[in-house]
């Protein structure tokens, strides 16, 4: 009995500031979305109402399109700067992790400046930083930190045995990252991505330096706040973004948990 009183006291610190600070706020803004006019019905708008949804899809797809480049570049570089060790070494995998210092208005602020570097280096100014295309590279930069370091840890403890073994029956270099190392890489994957994408479908502070020309979920909350003074519809909007964040990091957690089982 002592030891069950001691374990519900050392939660009682994180359950007052979940309480305080995640569901007592979380319930407000449930309520504050179906105080709107539409009712209930308001949490529908964001794929009834035409300019909702579409953001929604802007939002998504370039969510989905960071995921899959950053899993692509952090892989490559992950299994390199873990299975080699050659002079600046440790810089270098510092300054790849150095955007995670960055807000995000700095790290907008920067994909801005690129279009200055340009003119100085060619004569001719790059324009693109206010298009989907600025704030695709904007999330590729702060993305990358994130999932890099999940991959050297996954590489790090993959067994080479394996892979030495594939080698010895015949296995081609490419056969051994296909049939070996990817598939023990996939709950690694699975895991920073699910964290990529849930980051980019959330991401404010780039998306209001750069996305001028192009609308997404953040932005569209902001403008219906501040702008509109739309507080159910703002909170609505809240509700849905946070509800697809959290099914993908759930799908996420799900798949890679059984992953691993079924690897053990």
């Amino acid at each position: 009995m002592p030891h069950k009183s001691f374990f519900w006291l050392c939660l009682l610190p994180l359950a007052v500031v979940m309480t305080a600070f995640f569901l007592l706020p979380m319930a407000r803004l449930v309520v504050t979305g179906a105080e709107g006019p539409q009712g209930l019905a308001g949490y529908l708008a964001i794929l009834t109402e035409p300019r909702y949804r579409a953001t929604l899809i802007n939002t998504v797809v370039l969510a989905t399109a960071t995921t899959i480049a950053t899993l692509a570049i952090a892989t490559v570089a992950g299994m390199f700067l873990q299975r080699h060790r050659f002079p600046g070494r440790a810089v270098l995998i510092a300054m790849l992790t150095f955007p995670l210092a960055f807000p995000g208005v700095v790290v907008g602020f920067l994909i801005i400046l690129i279009g200055d570097l340009t003119s100085r280096l060619f004569g001719e100014k790059l324009v693109f930083a206010y298009s989907i295309y600025g704030l695709f590279l904007g999330y590729l930069y702060f993305s990358i930190p994130r999932v890099i370091l999940t991959i050297m840890a996954a590489v790090q403890k993959l067994d080479v045995g394996l892979e030495e073994a594939a080698r010895s029956l015949g296995a081609s270099p490419w056969a051994v990252q296909r049939d070996v190392v990817l598939p023990a890489l996939g709950p690694a994957f699975v895991a920073s991505g699910a964290i990529a994408f849930a980051t980019a479908m959330g991401a404010f502070g780039t998306a209001f330096t750069l996305a001028t020309n192009i609308d997404v979920l953040p932005m569209l909350i902001y403008t219906e706040f501040t702008l509109a003074a739309n507080f159910s519809t703002s909170a609505a909007l809240s509700v849905g973004l946070g509800i697809i964040a959290w099914a993908i990091l759930a799908l996420a957690r799900s798949f890679s948990g059984s992953t691993v089982a079924a690897a053990g």
